[in-house]
C-alpha cells in the first residue's frame, strides 16, 4: 500500500531525509519511532503529498504522489501532529465540509459523516462548537476527519500528543479497532502505545532508517535478550547453596537469592550469553527441586530503541542487510 524507494528531502543544508526506502502492506500497522529531528514528520508529511521531496519515489496504493497526487492523496486520511481545526464550526458541519472537499459524493456525506462520527465516539458532540471540545475530543475530531472519506491508508503523527493517560488509552483503544479495516502508519513517543498498537516497527535516525522489523525481530538483533535476568522459583532444601551451584552452570555469569517464602525461594540469575533456560530446568530436575517459575525478562522497545540509537546494537548500519523492506528476516 505504501512504496517509498530513495527519498530525500533538505532543508537548506540540513538533511532532514537521505535516501529513504521501505514499504508498508495492505493490513499492517506500521510504528514509525525516531528521537526528534529523525526525520519521521518530515516523511509523513511527503507521504500524504503536504511537502515535496528532493528526489526519490513514492506511491501510495499503486498511484505516485508526485505525478498522481490527487489520486494519491484520496486514498490516505492524514491526522498530522497538530490538528487544524476550526474551533468556530460545529463538530457534524465540519465533517460534512472535509467530506465535500475530500471529493465524498453529496448524496453520500451525511451516511459518512455518521460513520465517522459512529467510529471515533463523536455522536452526543456532533452540535458542539469544536473550540469548546477538550484537547481528547479534538484529536477524535482530527481522526474522525481522517477518517471521513474511507481511505485505505492512515497516516498518524503524533496521535495522542498532549492527552492525559485516560485519554491515550481511549485513543489507543481507537487506533486498534481501526487496524482490522485500514493499512496504519503510525508515529508516536510513547513506546509502549507503539508496542501495544503496530506489528512491525520502523526507527529512524538521522533521516535514515536503522532497524526494520516486528518487536521480536528487533529484540534479537539487539543482543539486549542475552544478558536479562532470568528469574527462577523453586523450592530447595538451602537457597544460598543452590544459588553457587546455579551460578557454576554454563551460560551463567552468576545467581542471586532475592528472597524466599513458605518454602519457596526466588532467584535471579544473569546470563553470560546465552539462554541458560535448558541449562537451569535440567539442573532443578537432577537435584529433584519442584519448579514453580523458570522465565526470562524480555526487553522493552524503549530499550530495543535506545539501543539502536545509541549504536549499542549489534545490529548493522545498513538495516537492510538482516531484513528486507517488508520487514521479513532473510536467511
Amino acid at each position: 500500500m505504501i512504496s517509498v524507494q530513495g527519498l530525500s528531502k533538505s532543508y537548506g543544508q540540513t538533511e532532514a531525509v537521505r535516501d529513504l526506502s521501505f514499504t508498508v502492506n495492505k493490513g499492517e500497522v506500521v510504528g514509525f519511532l525516531g528521537p526528534n529531528g529523525a526525520g519521521k514528520s518530515t516523511t509523513m508529511r511527503i507521504l500524504s503529498g503536504y511537502l515535496p521531496a528532493d528526489t526519490g519515489e513514492v506511491r501510495i496504493a499503486g498511484f505516485d504522489v508526485f505525478t498522481q497526487s490527487v489520486k494519491a492523496r484520496s486514498r490516505i486520511g492524514y491526522l498530522p501532529e497538530n490538528v487544524p481545526l476550526y474551533p468556530e464550526m460545529r463538530v457534524g458541519e465540519y465533517l460534512s465540509y472535509r467530506a465535500a472537499l475530500k471529493g465524498v459524493r453529496s448524496r453520500r456525506v451525511a451516511e459518512k459523516v455518521e460513520d465517522a462520527l459512529q467510529l471515533c465516539g463523536l455522536p452526543h458532540v456532533r452540535r458542539q462548537l469544536i473550540g469548546t471540545l477538550s484537547k481528547g475530543y479534538r484529536q477524535r475530531v482530527g481522526l474522525a476527519d481522517a477518517l471521513v472519506n474511507e481511505p485505505d491508508i492512515l497516516i498518524l503523527d503524533e496521535p495522542t500528543i498532549g492527552l492525559d493517560p485516560e485519554q491515550i488509552r481511549e485513543v489507543r483503544t481507537l487506533i486498534k479497532g481501526l487496524a482490522t479495516r485500514h493499512t496504519i502508519l503510525l508515529s508516536s513517543h510513547i513506546l509502549s502505545e507503539v508496542e501495544m498498537t503496530c506489528s512491525r516497527v520502523l526507527i529512524l535516525n538521522k533521516g535514515r532508517i536503522i532497524a526494520n522489523g516486528t518487536p521480536s525481530q528487533l529484540r534479537d538483533r539487539t543482543g539486549l535478550s542475552l544478558s536479562n535476568p532470568v528469574r527462577l522459583e523453586a523450592m530447595v532444601p538451602d537457597p544460598a547453596e543452590a544459588a553457587k551451584s546455579l551460578a557454576k552452570l554454563p551460560g551463567i555469569d552468576s545467581a542471586r537469592v532475592l528472597g524466599s517464602t513458605g518454602g519457596w525461594s526466588t532467584f535471579e540469575i544473569i546470563p553470560s550469553g546465552n539462554d541458560p533456560r535448558c541449562a537451569l530446568f535440567e539442573e532443578s530436575v537432577r537435584r529433584g527441586w519442584k519448579l514453580r517459575e523458570l522465565s526470562a525478562r524480555e526487553s522493552s522497545l524503549e530499550e530495543i530503541f535506545t539501543s539502536f540509537v545509541s549504536g549499542r546494537s549489534i545490529e548493522p548500519e545498513n538495516a537492510g542487510s538482516t531484513a528486507n523492506q517488508s520487514g521479513e528476516a532473510r536467511p
